[in-house]
C-alpha cells in the first residue's frame, strides 16, 4: 500500500519495542546518526519563535490594525521605538508584569496613533489558539534535524502571560534547550543570551545555525561565529537550511534517519535487484533510510520511483544459531495472508547474500495507525476499549489458524513448547551473559520444575503486542500484524501472557511504557483479568489457572533478549544506536519475572491439600542458650523461594553458621558483656577495649565474618557469605541478643551500609582504598547526613554545601551529627549539595572523606539517654573548607539521593532483625528473673500480671519476627521496591515491640533493670533511638498509608 496522510506504519524488528519510549522534554527522542554528524559540520540548529516557528507578530498586528481601523504600523513602531527601556523590551526581559506592560504599551501606542489603541485586544488575538499554531513545514524540518542526530533549540524574545506561564505554544519534547528572554533577563540582540544558549547546548558558535526574521538579531549571531538564515519566506529558508546541513528537511519518513555506517548496504546491487523484480515499472532514483528503532533485524525504508517498500535483513557479524531468520518471516507472512490473518503483503525473498551482504525480503509499506503508548492518549474511553478488543480478536484469529490448511504443519516442533523455550532462552542468556544476575539464576532453576501439564498447539507470534499492530486509519480494526521473526508453532498462552506484560510495567518505565500506575477502568481499557477472560471466551477455553507462570516466563524471555541486545552492543552487532542502554534494564525485568514466579508458588501452595503439620522440635527460643543440639551437614544450597520461619527450614550451610554463632556467643560474648559494660563508663572508654579486637580475630578465623552482605549485592561471594536476606535475618536476630556481637562479626552499622555503598557504587580504586580495610575490620567508618538545623529525615533538606573547584570539591560551613568519635573511624561517607538549582532529588552528592582531612573538627560528643556509647559514639562535627579530590566522588554529581536510597537496601531491615534479638534476650532474662524471685509469698512467675506480660511479650515478638522475615523474603523474591510496604511496617513495628518487651523485663527486675548490671537499660535506650535513627515512625506511617490507599 502507498503511504497515506496518516503517519506511516511499517514492519520493524522484534526488538523494536525496546527503543526508549519515554524521555524528558529536553532530550532528543531520536538516536544519533553518526553519518549525519560525520558529514555535517553543524551540531545544533537554533530557532527564533515568532516569525520562524510561529506566524510573525508583525503580520498578526498588521491584520489586526486593518480590521480595527488602527493606523497601520502602530504596533510595529511601538515594538522598535523608545530604546532599550521601551515597554516592549522591558516586558521581554521580565521586568514588567502583564498588566503593567499593557498599560504602558497602550499609552505608547495611543501616542503613536493619536487615538486610543486597545492593545489588550491585539495580545489576546496574538496569543489565541488560532494564531499560536506552529508552522507545519518548520516542525517537520525539526523532526528531520533531530532524526539525523543534531540538537535543536528555541532562542526567543518572549514574555509571561497573565497566568504566570510564558507564551510557549510548542512541543517542548522537540527541543534540547529552550531559552526565553523573560526567564534570562536579557534579550536578543544582546550577545549574552546567544552565549547562554550555546553553553546549554554544549556546542561552539561555529557548530550552530541560527534562524531569525530580524536582521539585527542575525547580525549579533553572525558576529559570534554562528551561521545564520534569515526567514522571510519559510520555504526559501528551509531550502537554504537544507543546503547548509546536506540532508532533506521535507517529506520525512517517520522513525527513519540516515543509514548508520555499521548498517550500510550497497545501493547499486539493490537497485539492480529491484529492477529485476519490478521489470518495466522500475524507474526513478533509489532512496534508502533506516528505521531508528530496530535492534534485531535491521529494517530499511526503500523508495524506488513511485514504489515504497520495507526491507528487512539479517544483521552483520556472527549470529546465534537460528536467530534473525528472515526466511521464516517471509514464509509465515505469505501463509497467514492466505489464511485471512491481517499481515503486510510480502513481495520477494532474496537468499543470495552477495546482493547486499545478507539474506533479506521486501514487503509493502503500509499506512495506518500505530499506538506506542498502551494508555492510548488522545482517544476516548469507548475507542480505547474498541482498540483492545480488536487486538484481542486478532490474537484469537492467529491462534485459530488451521496449520495443516495453511501449510505450516512443519513450521515448528510439536509439543513441549514452553520447555524448549525455557531451554533456548536459558542457553541464549548463558551465551550472552556478562555478569551474574541472581533473579535469572533462580528463574533458570525454577521454570523447568513448574512446566504446564498440557499445552495446545497453534501458530504463535512470539512478540504480540500493541505497537506491533497497524490499525485502520479510522476504524478500530487491525490492518496488519507486524514483526514475525519469533513466530513458530507453540503454546498460544505464551502469546497472550506476552501481550499483557504492559499491564505490569509502570508508565515511566524507560524501555516500554506500561499501565501499572494508570486507572485502566477510568481510561476505558479492560483490566488484565478482563482481557484474559475475553480471550478465553473467544477461544472457548477454561480460565487459566497458572497464569502467573506464563507471565513469569514472558518476563524471563524479555530479560534474556535484552541481555543479548546488550552483549551485541558491546561487539557492535546490535542494529539500534540505543541498544547499549537496554542492557541496564535486564535485572529489573528479571526481578519482575521472579515476582510472578513467587506468586505462582503461593498459588500452588494454597491449593495443596491440608495435612497434619510436621512436628517442630522447638519454637523460636527466647534464651539463646536453650537451643537444642542437632547435627548439620555442610552442603550448600541456593536461596529458598519459600518463607522460612524456623531454623529447621534453612539450608544446612546456614544452619551450620547459626550453630557456630550461637556457640561463639555462649563461649565468648555473653561472658564478656559485664566487663565491656563497665569499661564503657570508665575513663579509658574512648580507647577500644583490646578484648573486642581479640574476639574479632577469633570470629574471622571461624568464618563468622561479613555475614551481612546479601547475595544480590555480592553474587560471586567475593566479600561475604552469600546469604539471602531471609537467611541472614535468622543470624542477625541471634547477633542482636548482645549489643557487642554485631561489631565482633563485622556486621555493625554504619560500616555495613557504607560497605554496601562501596560495593554497589564505588570505583575499583575506591574499593581498594576503603572497602578492603573495612571488610578486614582494620578501620571503621561513619555516615554524615544528619544536620541539627534541618529535618534530616528528608534527605532533600540537606544544607551542607559541596562546591566544585578545578581539582577538588570543597565543603563550606557545615555541621553534622554523626558516629565519628571512634579513633578507628578513618572514613566518612558525606552527603551534601552540589547543585541547589537542580531538581530536588538531583541536588545532593556523596563523597568519601578521609577523617584526617584538615578542616574537620569534633565540637562535642553527643549522648543517647545520657550514654555516650564510647568509643563509637556520635558527635557534633564541623566541616570547614575541607578539600577532597574529585576522584572521591561516589557515582557522579547529583546521585547522592539515589545512593542514599540504595544504601538502605538490605540494611533497611538489619536494625529490625537485631531488635527481635533485643526482645528475645530481654524476655529470656525476664523469665529467669521471675522464676527465681519471690514476692508476697509466691514466685513472681505465678503473679497474674507477670504471666500476662510474658504471654504478651511472646505474642509481640512472634508477630514482629514473622513480619521481619516476610519483609526479608520479599526483598529476596520481589526486590526492595516490591517489599517497600513491609519494610516500612517493620520499621514501626520492631522498635515499638522491643520497647514494650524490654520495658516489661525492666519492670520485672525492678531497680536492677535500670542499672548497668544488666543489658536491659542499653537495650531500651537503643530501641528508642532506632525509632528515629531508622527514620521517624511518622515518616514510615505516612509511607504505609500512601501505599495502602493505592492498593
Amino acid at each position: 500500500m502507498a503511504g497515506g496522510s496518516l503517519f506511516q506504519a511499517l514492519c520493524s524488528p522484534h526488538l523494536r519495542r525496546w527503543r526508549l519510549l519515554r524521555r524528558p522534554w529536553h532530550t532528543s527522542p531520536y538516536p544519533v546518526s553518526r553519518r549525519a554528524l560525520a558529514s555535517c559540520p553543524y551540531r545544533a540548529v537554533i530557532f527564533d519563535m515568532g516569525g520562524v516557528l510561529l506566524p510573525s507578530p508583525l503580520r498578526v498586528a498588521a491584520e489586526w490594525e486593518l480590521r480595527l481601523g488602527v493606523p497601520p504600523g502602530t504596533i510595529r513602531q511601538a515594538f522598535i521605538s523608545g530604546g532599550g527601556d521601551r515597554p516592549w523590551m522591558r516586558y521581554m526581559r521580565g521586568e514588567l508584569r502583564p498588566a503593567e506592560f499593557l498599560q504602558e504599551f497602550g499609552q505608547q501606542c495611543s501616542g503613536i496613533a493619536n487615538s486610543s489603541v486597545p492593545v489588550e485586544s491585539f495580545f489576546s488575538e496574538y496569543t489565541s489558539s488560532q494564531n499560536a499554531v506552529p508552522l507545519p513545514v518548520m516542525m517537520e524540518a525539526i523532526k528531520c534535524i533531530r532524526a539525523e542526530g543534531l540538537k535543536t533549540a528555541v532562542l526567543s524574545n518572549n514574555f509571561y502571560l497573565p497566568s504566570g506561564e510564558s507564551f510557549l505554544p510548542l512541543d517542548k519534547k522537540q527541543f534540547d534547550v529552550i531559552i526565553e528572554s523573560c526567564r534570562e533577563g536579557v534579550c536578543k540582540p544582546d550577545p549574552r543570551i546567544y552565549k547562554v544558549c550555546l553553553e546549554r547546548l554544549g556546542v561552539q558558535a561555529r557548530e550552530s545555525i541560527f534562524l531569525d526574521d530580524l536582521g539585527q538579531n542575525l547580525k549579533a549571531a553572525a558576529q559570534l561565529g554562528m551561521k545564520t538564515v534569515k526567514v522571510e519566506d519559510t520555504n526559501t529558508a528551509i531550502e537554504e537550511l537544507e543546503t547548509h546541513l546536506g540532508f532533506p528537511l521535507r517529506s520525512s519518513v517517520p522513525y527513519t534517519s540516515s543509514v548508520r555506517p555499521a548498517m550500510e548496504i550497497p545501493k547499486e546491487p539493490l537497485q539492480d535487484y529491484l529492477e529485476s523484480i519490478l521489470g518495466t515499472h522500475a524507474k526513478g532514483s533509489l532512496v534508502l533510510r533506516q528505521f531508528s528503532h530496530g535492534q534485531s533485524n535491521p529494517t530499511y525504508y526503500v523508495k524506488f520511483g513511485d514504489h515504497h517498500f520495507v526491507l528487512r535483513k539479517k544483521p552483520p557479524g556472527k549470529l546465534l544459531p537460528s536467530a534473525h531468520a528472515v526466511e521464516r518471516e517471509f514464509r509465515v507472512l505469505k501463509a497467514l495472508a492466505q489464511a485471512g490473518v491481517p499481515v503486510p503483503k510480502v513481495l520477494a525473498l532474496c537468499e543470495d547474500p552477495s546482493i547486499i551482504g545478507t539474506p533479506f525480503y521486501l514487503m509493502e509499506h503500509c499506512a495506518g495507525r500505530i499506538f506506542k503508548d498502551p494508555s492510548l492518549p488522545g482517544l476516548e474511553a469507548r475507542q480505547r476499549m474498541e482498540i483492545y478488543t480488536a487486538m484481542n480478536r486478532v490474537l484469537c484469529k492467529i491462534h485459530s489458524v488451521d496449520i495443516q490448511v495453511a501449510g505450516l504443519e512443519d513450521y515448528g516442533k510439536h509439543g513441549n513448547y514452553i520447555q524448549r523455550q525455557v531451554q533456548t532462552w536459558s542457553k541464549q542468556y548463558r551465551a550472552t551473559e556478562t555478569h551474574s544476575i541472581p533473579a535469572m539464576e533462580r528463574l533458570i532453576e525454577w521454570l523447568p520444575s513448574h512446566m504446564p501439564a498440557s499445552e495446545r498447539l497453534s501458530v504463535v507470534h512470539g512478540d504480540f503486542r500493541l505497537d506491533n499492530l497497524i490499525f485502520h486509519p479510522e476504524k478500530p480494526e487491525v490492518a496488519a500484524v507486524l514483526d514475525w521473526e519469533l513466530s513458530t508453532l507453540g503454546n498460544p498462552l505464551s502469546d497472550l501472557a506476552y501481550n499483557c506484560v504492559a499491564y505490569y510495567l509502570p508508565s515511566h518505565f524507560s524501555i516500554l511504557k506500561g499501565l501499572r500506575d494508570h486507572d485502566v477502568h477510568q481510561l476505558g481499557i479492560p483490566s488484565a483479568e478482563a482481557y484474559v477472560q475475553l480471550y478465553c471466551d473467544q477461544m472457548d477455553i477454561p480460565p487459566i489457572e497458572n497464569w502467573n507462570f506464563y507471565v513469569a516466563f514472558s518476563f524471563f524471555r524479555i530479560a534474556a533478549i535484552l541481555q543479548g541486545v546488550y552483549k551485541r552492543s558491546l561487539t557492535g552487532q546490535a542494529s539500534s544506536a540505543t541498544a547499549e542502554s537496554t542492557g541496564k534494564q535486564v535485572e529489573l525485568i528479571a526481578d519482575l519475572a521472579w515476582d510472578f514466579a513467587t506468586k505462582e508458588g503461593f498459588r500452588v501452595f494454597k491449593e495443596l491439600p491440608t495435612s497434619t503439620p510436621p512436628a517442630r522440635p522447638f519454637s523460636t527460643w527466647a534464651d539463646p542458650r536453650q537451643l537444642p543440639k542437632r547435627h548439620y551437614s555442610g552442603v550448600a544450597s541456593t536461596p529458598s523461594s519459600q518463607l522460612i520461619v524456623s531454623l529447621d527450614g534453612l539450608p544446612s550451610r546456614v544452619q551450620q553458621l547459626h550453630h557456630k554463632l550461637k556457640r561463639f556467643l555462649d563461649a565468648h560474648i555473653y561472658p564478656a558483656e559485664q566487663l565491656l559494660r563497665n569499661y564503657q563508663v570508665s575513663p579509658e572508654r574512648w580507647t577500644p577495649h583490646p578484648l573486642l579486637e581479640e574476639l574479632k580475630e577469633k570470629a574471622k578465623a571461624e568464618g563468622l565474618w561479613n555475614l551481612f552482605l546479601p547475595l544480590e549485592s555480592d553474587p560471586e561471594m567475593r566479600y561475604g557469605a552469600g546469604l539471602s536476606n531471609m537467611e541472614y535475618a535468622h543470624l542477625c536476630a541471634l547477633m542482636g541478643t548482645s549489643l557487642y556481637a554485631p561489631e565482633v562479626f563485622n556486621c555493625s552499622a554504619p560500616d555495613t551500609g557504607n560497605m554496601e555503598v562501596l560495593i554497589r557504587y564505588g570505583t575499583e580504586a575506591q574499593k581498594a582504598h576503603w572497602l578492603k580495610p573495612l571488610l578486614d575490620g582494620k578501620i571503621r567508618s561513619c555516615f554524615a547526613m544528619t544536620e541539627p538545623q534541618v529535618a534530616s529525615s528528608d534527605a532533600t533538606n540537606i544544607e551542607a554545601s559541596i562546591v566544585e573547584e578545578q581539582d577538588a570539591y570543597v565543603r563550606i560551613r557545615c555541621f553534622k551529627w554523626e558516629s565519628a568519635l571512634d579513633p578507628r573511624c578513618k572514613l566518612c561517607v558525606f552527603m551534601g549539595k552540589t547543585d541547589p538549582t537542580a531538581p530536588r532529588h538531583k541536588q545532593q552528592s556523596m563523597l568519601l572523606v578521609p577523617m584526617d582531612t584538615p578542616g574537620i573538627t569534633v565540637i562535642r560528643p553527643l549522648t543517647v539517654f545520657g550514654v555516650d556509647d564510647a568509643p563509637a559514639g556520635h558527635g557534633e562535627i564541623t566541616f570547614e573548607n575541607v578539600r577532597i579530590p574529585k576522584e572521591n566522588l561516589l557515582l557522579g554529581p547529583g546521585r547522592g539521593f539515589e545512593i542514599a536510597q540504595g544504601r538502605l537496601g538490605p540494611g533497611r531491615i538489619h536494625h529490625c532483625m537485631r531488635l527481635v534479638g533485643f526482645a528475645e534476650r530481654a524476655l529470656a532474662l525476664m523469665k529467669e528473673r521471675v522464676s527465681s524471685r519471690v514476692a508476697f509469698g509466691k514466685p513472681l512467675a505465678e503473679q497474674g500480671t507477670i504471666r500476662a506480660g510474658v504471654a504478651e511479650s511472646r505474642i509481640e515478638i512472634e508477630q514482629a519476627r514473622l513480619l521481619v522475615l516476610k519483609a526479608a523474603h520479599l526483598m529476596d523474591t520481589v526486590g526492595n521496591k516490591g517489599a517497600a510496604l513491609e519494610i516500612a511496617m517493620i520499621k514501626v513495628v520492631a522498635p515499638n515491640m522491643a520497647l514494650r518487651v524490654i520495658d516489661r523485663a525492666i519492670q520485672a527486675f525492678g531497680a536492677a533493670g535500670l542499672s548497668n548490671d544488666q543489658p536491659l537499660a542499653l537495650f531500651f535506650a537503643w530501641a528508642r533511638a532506632l525509632r528515629l535513627a531508622d527514620g521517624p515512625d511518622e515518616v514510615h506511617r505516612e509511607a504505609i498509608t500512601k501505599m495502602e490507599l493505592k492498593r
